[in-house]
Formats: structure tokens, sequence, C-alpha cells
């Protein structure tokens, strides 16, 4: 069974900085974008970032752009989305989601719902205090 497995969300005050991880598991992911989505409590979800099935480029949301990160390993299963300089308003549940986007250039989830995307995760809950 395919599997997104999110972790390193946390309670942490305002200025902290969070790693979280993605290991997606059950097929290969070369030809997928792989991305972050969140949801915050009464909200729908939004996109948060996204890299190419290579990474060589990125997309982020425009209030997370020079705060966050978003990395892939070689093997292009894993991802990870460092977050630096939380703010409150960061607090949601982080969801790892993974789109097939071969033969697509510049694919971006920046448009797109989580339903969207062919695979998500349970996510991992981020917590930013004021």
């Amino acid at each position: 069974q395919v599997q997104l497995v999110e972790s390193g969300g946390g309670l942490v005050p305002s200025g902290a900085s969070l790693l979280l991880k993605c290991i997606a598991s059950g097929k290969s992911f070369h030809d997928y974008t792989m991305g972050w989505f969140r949801q915050a409590p009464g909200k729908d979800s939004e996109f948060v970032a996204d890299i190419g099935e290579h990474g060589s480029y990125t997309h982020y949301e425009d209030s997370v752009k020079g705060r966050f990160m978003i990395t892939r390993d070689a093997q292009r299963n894993v991802v990870y989305l460092q977050m630096n300089n939380l703010k409150p308003e960061d607090t949601a549940v982080y969801i790892c989601a993974a789109k097939y986007s071969s033969g697509v250039a510049s694919y971006s989830l920046r448009n797109s719902a989580l339903s969207d995307s062919d695979y998500w995760g349970q996510g991992t809950q981020v917590t930013v205090s004021s």
C-alpha cells in the first residue's frame, strides 16, 4: 500500500524552527511532484510548498517565502520542510502530498486542492504559541 507518513511537528514559541519530514513508500515517486499543504481549525486546506520531480524547481505560498524551505532526497521519496521564524498563524496540521507530473514542465500544486493530489498522509500538528 502507498503511504506518506509525516513527522516533526510540535508545540513551539514564536520565532522557533521545526523540520518536518515526509517518507513516501509503496511505489516509486520519481515522476511525482511532492509538497505540503496545511489545514488550520475551521479552514480548508491550503498550499504551502512543493518541489519538482528532480528537485529542480520549488514553489512557495507567499506568506512562507523566505522562512520555509522544501527539499527532497536524491532517491526522491523523502521530502522535508524546514520552517524558520514560525508565527502563530502557521499553526495547522501539515500534510504531505504527491501528484504524478511526468512530462509536465514546472508543474506546481500552488493552485490545487489537497484532494487533487494522488496521495497524501495523515499530517503532523504544528502549534506556534504567541
